[in-house]
């Protein structure tokens, strides 16, 4: 059984991504109804991965990249490891190369959002 539906955890990030903004692990799994711990968040991730498929089937930005920790507003170890593949970087997952791609990658989500007006 999931932690969550993939639909309901879309329908948050789609919020987000509209409201130009990211949302932390705790602010999301607090969203589901769980406080955060780290086994929550690790079942969290494979839900987002499920949701970044569907997005990329239907031809829209990722979603996961705006789930951030807390800590430095980027996404963990999984979203580094399952897309490594899809974006090819090669640096650290923390500085101001991972900090580059993540803006970019949110910014795509922000704007394709905003313009749809799903607030």
């Amino acid at each position: 059984m999931s932690l969550a539906d993939p639909q309901e955890v879309r329908a948050y990030l789609i919020a987000a991504a509209a409201a130009g903004h990211a949302l932390t692990y705790a602010e999301l799994l607090e969203r589901l109804g769980y406080v955060f711990s780290r086994p929550k968040m690790r079942a969290l991730c494979k839900v987002l991965a499920s949701v970044d498929e569907q997005a990329e089937a239907a031809g829209e930005p990722e979603l996961a990249v705006l789930v951030v920790r807390q800590s430095d507003g980027l996404p963990g170890q999984g979203w580094w490891v399952g897309s490594w593949e899809k974006h090819r970087h090669k640096g650290d997952w923390v500085g101001p190369d991972a900090q580059r791609l993540v803006q970019r990658l949110q910014e795509q989500a922000f704007t394709y959002w905003q313009a749809r007006g799903e607030r």
